[in-house]
């Protein structure tokens, strides 16, 4: 009787324990589940380049796990099965081919892509029009400052005039920028310095119709146009009176003013 009390012990104790043991154990890891489906995508990476599909989603990726596949930018792709492994979403294209899910796009967000690109192309288009019927409308003036300054080469310098006949430096500029586009620009070079925007005098920066000045920046003793080329027209001296000369190292301007 006392075997048996004790073998109905023993056998209590382990039934108990057991359970726990068996608690203890850690759960399997679930191996990933390739889901099958069937949709269509886009690839979506860079114009002009391809995506890389791959023989085996575990398989690290490298030469021993290229298929030698790769697809454009823009190509559908047909998806049959769909997984996620290492936190990545991959596509099943055919079988042994893989794609990576986040170098894709649906077909509806792909049109949506497309259609804001149209967009943003058509954009870009209207405003380089815009820019260009501007450039053009500025070289139109820009001519015609220098046509007129052309047209008063010859005529005397007389100090204090302002044309037609006779200039002085800034009476020519004045006149030119009045009679060619009327625009006042104000009648001395003291005043005519400080109006429009400050360029670079240079022959790479500078464009035709642009003022040029001599001496100090803020109040220059002299001015002239610039009428491409390299060259400008200005009302010299007495003895000169308006010409049209080269820019040179011996008489560079101090500074430059762009009014168109």
């Amino acid at each position: 009787m006392k075997f048996k009390s004790l073998l109905v012990k023993v056998l209590m104790a382990l039934a108990l324990v057991a359970p726990v043991a068996a608690s203890a154990q850690a759960p399997a890891a679930q191996a990933a589940t390739v889901e099958a489906v069937n949709k269509q995508v886009v690839v979506n990476y860079v114009s002009g380049y391809s995506v890389k599909a791959w023989k085996n989603y575990k398989v690290k990726l490298g030469a021993a796990n290229d298929t030698g596949i790769s697809f454009k930018h823009g190509t559908t792709l047909t998806v049959i099965g769909e997984v996620k492994y290492k936190k990545q979403t991959w596509y099943k294209i055919a079988d042994n081919e893989w794609i990576l899910a986040s170098y894709t796009l649906s077909h509806k967000a792909w049109a949506k892509k497309a259609a804001a690109a149209k967009k943003a192309a058509a954009k870009a288009a209207k405003k380089a029009a815009a820019a260009k019927k501007v450039s053009k409308s500025k070289q139109t003036k820009q001519n015609k400052v220098v046509a007129l300054a052309k047209a008063q080469v010859g005529k005397p310098y007389v100090w204090g005039a302002t044309g037609p006949y006779s200039f002085d430096c800034s009476g020519l500029t004045s006149y030119v920028y009045s009679l060619a586009l009327g625009k006042y620009i104000t009648r001395t070079t003291y005043t005519q310095v400080h109006q429009g925007k400050t360029v670079a005098v240079s022959t790479a920066t500078l464009k035709k119709g642009d003022l040029l000045f001599w001496g100090s920046k803020s109040s220059p003793y002299h001015v002239g146009i610039y009428v491409g080329g390299g060259k400008f027209v200005h009302a010299a001296t007495p003895s000169q009176g308006v010409i049209k000369q080269s820019l040179s190292y011996y008489f560079w301007p101090s500074t430059a003013k762009r009014l168109i």
